[in-house]
């Protein structure tokens, strides 16, 4: 099966066909660097990560463009406000961000342009505007004219007619009409500005991207990616700018990811539900994260509230648990064995349902059941009391590095299990509102009970163990327990 793409400007899914053969150009849209990023932004992140992966996996060279917007009125405003330039801002914000991404373990991209170091390009691609009459310049501002550009609104179905001004549309009697959108902006006092042929300026938002993706990866991309709110204007906006210069198709699939929810309501500011990554990060870690934001299909909304971050929690200790359990097994070591027919069979038929779901428009909500469906079968050959078999070595040595395999393309499973279990069953103690001390004196209880062979109080701690939510396991060498998965 070939890699289908739901494309946002045909409503379609489409077969990918690269541009290049065995090459894929890929452009997302990043942030605008003046504050920590709210969370919505990381789903762009992590989701596009994975994209990249998996068509690296199908066997692809990718050319992945990321870029920072480091010129921006948000960026002068914070800069103002704190008495430093604009580039100290966007430098700041760069790091931060930065700094949560490598902490997420999403793979570098091939290049993070920045506005300021493309102001050439920009200004290039304006002039052949102008030239090519879509683009006109009034008191030192340069203007984009809709009208001339017939196929205006084809990503976003809206009518040039149909705009109202006020509506995403800046008012302004100097445009020819309405929808007209600013390509270089007069520079104000106290504002940053670079030389243009028209003012000292700045350049609008929409030729920032138009120009960087042109730079680095050529008149036409394969992908172009963002978040569902970018496609009107900003995405409209870059079509009409890319392909009013070059005259060739700018875009061959248009991706862009859905929005998140909190509670049920949409994030925003007038609402005051914004909150940043990095305070997720801190108060969870990057594994919830990225679970949360894959385990929806991309083009559907994600709810952030209290519950599905529990179950996130919940799903991801059931992961850890068996990864947890198979490296125990493996260290133990024991004669090689082979794998049994069963569950390789199993690993065979999932693989195979993991591609088609990923080449089927990244459909990894059926990726996380394929690899529920693996834990569930190794739980019941090897979650046994005693010392394990070579059969049970060997499922657990081929399990442990097949969930390691799958989860590469996600950025996921990578933690040390042992480590990783532990700080996830505190988070599951911490709802039931438990204290591991208290867990680790009943055990204590229950092992000396055993030594004394008073078996009726060690079966009544147990009992008390299962009440409370924990799985004790006997071995030969002591006793060990977790959260119950």
């Amino acid at each position: 099966m070939s890699i289908q793409i739901y494309n946002t400007q045909s409503r379609s899914k489409e077969e990918f066909v690269p541009v290049h053969k065995g090459e894929v150009r890929m452009y997302v849209c990043g942030p605008t660097v003046y504050d920590f990023l709210h969370i919505g932004n990381y789903r762009g992140a992590i989701f596009f990560n994975l994209v990249r992966n998996w068509f690296e996996k199908s066997g692809y060279s990718v050319k992945y463009v990321y870029n920072y917007t480091d010129v921006d009125d948000k960026i002068i405003n914070r800069a103002n406000d704190e008495g430093v330039t604009a580039e100290d801002i966007s430098k700041k914000y760069i790091a931060e961000f930065e700094k949560d991404y490598s902490y997420l373990k999403l793979r570098p991209h091939t290049a993070n342009p920045k506005v300021s170091e493309h102001m050439e390009d920009i200004i290039e691609i304006i002039e052949g505007l102008i030239e090519n009459n879509k683009a006109y310049a009034v008191d030192g501002d340069v203007y984009y004219a809709v009208q001339s550009f017939e196929e205006y609104g084809k990503l976003s179905n809206k009518k040039i007619d149909e705009m109202q001004e006020g509506h995403r549309i800046e008012v302004d009697s100097r445009k020819k009409h309405p929808a007209d959108f600013a390509l270089w902006k007069k520079a104000k006092d106290g504002e940053p500005s670079w030389k243009s042929p028209w003012s000292d300026g700045r350049p609008g938002w929409h030729i920032e991207c138009s120009a960087m993706s042109r730079a680095l990866l050529g008149d036409t991309l394969d992908i172009h990616g963002g978040g569902l709110d970018l496609v009107f204007p900003h995405h409209e906006n870059e079509i009409a700018q890319s392909e009013g210069c070059t005259g060739h198709q700018y875009v061959k699939y248009w991706m862009h990811n859905n929005m998140l929810e909190f509670g049920n309501q949409k994030m925003s500011k007038s609402l005051g539900n914004v909150r940043t990554g990095r305070s997720f990060l801190e108060q969870y870690n990057g594994e919830i994260l990225k679970y949360m934001m894959l385990s929806a299909h991309y083009r559907s909304t994600i709810d952030f509230s209290e519950d599905p971050v529990n179950r996130a929690i919940q799903a991801l200790a059931r992961f850890y648990s068996a990864l947890a359990l198979a490296k125990t097994n493996m260290d133990k070591g024991g004669a090689l064995a082979p794998v049994p027919e069963k569950f390789q069979k199993l690993l065979d038929e999932q693989s195979d349902k993991i591609k088609d779901a990923l080449d089927d428009d990244f459909g990894t909500p059926e990726v996380f059941a394929a690899l529920f469906e693996v834990v569930r079968e190794f739980n019941k050959q090897v979650r046994r009391p005693g010392k394990p078999n070579d059969a049970m070595i060997a499922t657990s040595e081929v399990f442990y590095h097949w969930i390691i395999s799958q989860g590469e393309v996600m950025a996921l499973f990578s933690e040390p299990a042992a480590e990783f279990l532990k700080a996830l069953d505190d988070m599951l103690l911490d709802q039931k509102s438990l204290k591991r001390e208290e867990i680790d004196k009943l055990v204590a209880q229950r092992a000396q009970a055993r030594a004394d062979k008073d078996f009726a109080a060690s079966d009544e701690i147990r009992d008390q163990l299962i009440d409370l939510g924990i799985a004790v396991m006997d071995a030969a060498d002591g006793s060990t327990w977790e959260v119950a998965k």
